[in-house]
């Protein structure tokens, strides 16, 4: 037995050298190098491609089958001489013995200085679609029919088992992908592409790294890339897992202003084809200063992927962040956007994303609710949110220097015309019309962005606070879509009373139409006009209802076109600074022919109620019947309102019955002579200064002396007829009234 198990080994060590010795016979006498053009005919015939092999072929037989490949590059049989992919080296080796078993065991495999060049034609057809297709063959004959076999019933087949795959190692050095598309002049490239992968087998973790630089032409954009994690395939479950993925890198070009974006994101991903489900956990973000966490699930697979999970973003500077990455926003107050955060959930499919439950804190202002893009070819964007307190003006653009200038001009205008106005005295000269522009001519609408808007918002507030203006419980409604925007209502209240607002704004042609109808209804107007920074000439509640439209992208232009209608009523009100008392009797007196004795008390003016109607043209409104009620005191007006400068020129008529206090001044009585005689005032000036711009009308004045002389004169003349003839009294009394 011992001596058959001693044969037997040296048996089997006879057949081993024998194929070693056959092996090394065929790798050494056997030359692959000599069958080149048999090879690439090979190619051609079984893989339908164009293999050029302008290096050497190097190989080893057993146990390993070894292949190397120098200076190679593959082309369609469409186009043979335009190689679409070519390498300086390709190394691989493969066990002979598992390959009958159907199993692909490889030591390492290598791939030195590959590019692949993908290309698109004008006519829209890529190169890589001809690859595997036969040759084109040119014929001038029409082939002859072939007669029709009889159909066989074809034999069931079984079904291949998949192979098995297992490589020790996967090394790629120096590979490019380029892709040119000529209808659009747009290039991608993956350039310095390194891959390196553990042990490949089915079903293990798989180490794997890959860095690369991409880059595009249109629009410029440079990203570096380096990607690390390991890989489980599991091909029989159709079930595959990057576990500890980490994405990061730098990315830089035109979008970004020359700004640089370092980003980096990490996680688990799992993508199961038998159950269509894929899916991202313990997702981490980061881009600059941003921070975020989250998860994602994507379900459906198979038909439309519905989008699923939740995002968390960390406080941070989002106004640094936009400047950091080439977006800087227009200069908006100190600390704007500087404290951002929010947590959502998230729904959507490929071309719509919601964030749902949303909480979001903006400079201690906190939101909840939804946003959504609803389509984002489209860019449908919806927006339903409550806010606790949010000031908008925080977010508005700041003026320009030249809006500034003119802002500064104006005001000295008005402080001079101020400080001569001396409304207690009532002697100075009547001040200026102003003439320095109230308005400015930057740019208030950015035309292209909202002639693309789809946008249906609808937003409430606890308390919003726009123009200075803290309106209470405010409500916005808005829609837009194709350049038209409507605004369906902006309400709250305001100061202790209501605002309410709506209007039309269209942006489809270079210059924008606006239409506002506004409702304010017993709002105090004092602190309106003290909120935007100004000195109130009038105290009250004011009612006020228009309807206005106007045309241009400026303060200026929309005030220049200004045209509609509007009312006015302004009850339990005071005109500051104001003391029409002693504008009156100046008047009086002078009609006397008197010199007031003492000054009269207090400097202002009360009043009941004060109202009119305005009809606007061109930014200059008419007002025709301004009626004032004052105690003792009827007042009637017209005049204009010139928007433009917010001047105002008015001739106003005074009724009195004069001095009403116990020991009025004898100056200021009002006799016989002056019952229901209008003293007239013109009041013209910045429209700041009120009632403190009014002045006795002495050509007016001198009229109503003409008529009190014709006053005077009838009674003289009453007394002498009373012993005249009855006819004749009555004729004579005629021609003095004509």
């Amino acid at each position: 037995m011992k001596a058959f198990g001693k044969i037997l080994g040296l048996v089997l060590l006879g057949l081993l050298l024998i194929i070693v010795a056959l092996g090394f016979a065929l790798t050494h006498l056997f030359d692959p190098n000599d069958y080149k053009d048999e090879i690439r005919q090979i190619a051609r015939d079984k893989a339908h491609i164009e293999l050029t092999l302008n290096g050497d072929i190097g190989w080893s037989l057993f146990p390993w089958l070894g292949l190397e490949l120098h200076e190679a590059s593959v082309a369609t049989l469409t186009t043979p001489t335009q190689p679409f992919a070519d390498l300086q080296m390709l190394g691989l080796s493969v066990r002979v013995l598992p390959l009958l078993r159907r199993e692909v065991q490889m030591s390492d495999v290598r791939v030195e200085g590959l590019n692949l060049r993908l290309n698109r034609d004008k006519q829209g057809h890529g190169n890589w679609e001809d690859i595997g297709k036969n040759a084109p063959v040119a014929t001038t004959d029409t082939p002859a029919p072939v007669p029709a076999e009889p159909a066989t019933e074809p034999k069931a087949e079984k079904p291949p088992q998949p192979i098995r795959l297992d490589i020790d190692s996967l090394t790629i050095n120096n590979a490019r992908i380029e892709y040119n598309d000529e209808q659009t002049g747009k290039q991608f490239s993956a350039e310095s592409i390194q891959l390196s992968a553990g042990a490949i087998h089915d079903g293990a973790s798989i180490p794997l790294k890959l860095t690369a630089f991409f880059g595009s032409n249109q629009p410029v954009m440079r990203v570096k890339t380096e990607l690390n994690g390991n890989l489980r395939i599991q091909r029989a479950l159709k079930r595959y897992q990057f576990e500890d993925m980490k994405l990061s890198g730098e990315a830089t070009g035109e979008p970004l202003q020359g700004k640089t974006v370092t980003f980096s994101t990490q996680g688990q991903l799992l993508v199961d084809l038998a159950a269509n489900i894929a899916e991202w956990t313990n997702l981490k973000l980061s881009a600059n200063q941003l921070r975020a966490l989250g998860e994602l699930k994507v379900n459906d697979l198979d038909k439309t992927p519905q989008i699923s999970g939740a995002l968390s973003i960390a406080q941070f500077d989002l106004a640094k962040f936009l400047d950091s990455i080439g977006s800087p926003l227009p200069p908006m107050a100190e600390g704007s956007l500087s404290k951002v955060e929010l947590v959502s959930r998230l729904k959507g499919t490929p071309t719509s994303m919601a964030l749902e439950d949303l909480n979001l804190k903006l400079d201690g202002s906190t939101f909840t609710g939804r946003l959504a893009v609803d389509d984002f070819a489209k860019q449908s964007l919806r927006v339903q949110l409550k806010g606790d307190t949010f000031n908008a003006d925080n977010y508005l653009p700041a003026k320009s220097e030249s809006a500034k200038g003119a802002t500064a001009a104006r005001q000295a205008e008005v402080q001079n015309s101020e400080a001569g106005a001396m409304a207690a005295g009532g002697t100075t000269p009547l001040p200026d019309a102003p003439t320095k522009g109230a308005w400015s001519t930057d740019k208030l609408l950015p035309l292209t962005r909202l002639r693309t808007l789809d946008v249906d918002a609808d937003l409430a507030f606890g308390q919003l606070t726009l123009s200075k203006l803290p309106i209470q419980n405010a409500a916005l409604k808005a829609t837009g879509i194709d350049g038209q925007l409507k605004l369906d209502t902006l309400s709250g209240g305001l100061y202790n009373g209501t605002f309410q607002a709506n209007g039309t704004l269209d942006v489809r042609q270079d210059i924008p139409v606006l239409a506002l109808q506004t409702r304010i209804k017993q709002v105090s107007v004092e602190r309106i006009l003290q909120a935007q920074g100004q000195t109130p000439p009038v105290k009250g509640q004011i009612t006020l209802d228009s309807n206005l439209s106007g045309r241009g992208n400026s303060q200026k232009a929309l005030i220049d076109s200004l045209n509609g209608t509007a009312s006015f009523v302004i009850n339990n009100g005071v005109l500051l600074n104001a003391n029409l008392e002693q504008q009156l009797c100046t008047g009086i007196a002078l009609l006397n022919r008197k010199t007031l004795s003492s000054t009269p008390q207090g400097k202002d003016t009360p009043f009941q109620e004060l109202r009119g109607n305005l009809t606007l043209r061109n930014g200059v409104a008419n007002n025709p019947d301004l009626k004032v009620r004052i105690p003792g005191l009827t007042v009637n007006g017209n005049g204009d309102v010139d928007l433009r400068v917010l001047g105002m020129d008015y001739r106003v008529g005074i009724i009195v019955e004069g001095d009403k206090r116990d020991t009025p001044d004898p100056a200021c009585e009002v006799g016989a002579n002056f019952q229901n005689i209008e003293v007239p005032l013109r009041c013209r000036g910045p429209l700041e200064l009120g009632a403190k711009a009014c002045r006795l009308d002495k050509d007016g004045l001198s009229q109503v002396a003409i008529k009190a002389a014709g006053n005077k004169l009838s009674e003289k003349l009453e007394e002498k007829l009373d012993k005249v003839n009855p006819q004749l009294k009555d004729a004579l009394k005629g021609l003095f009234k004509r």
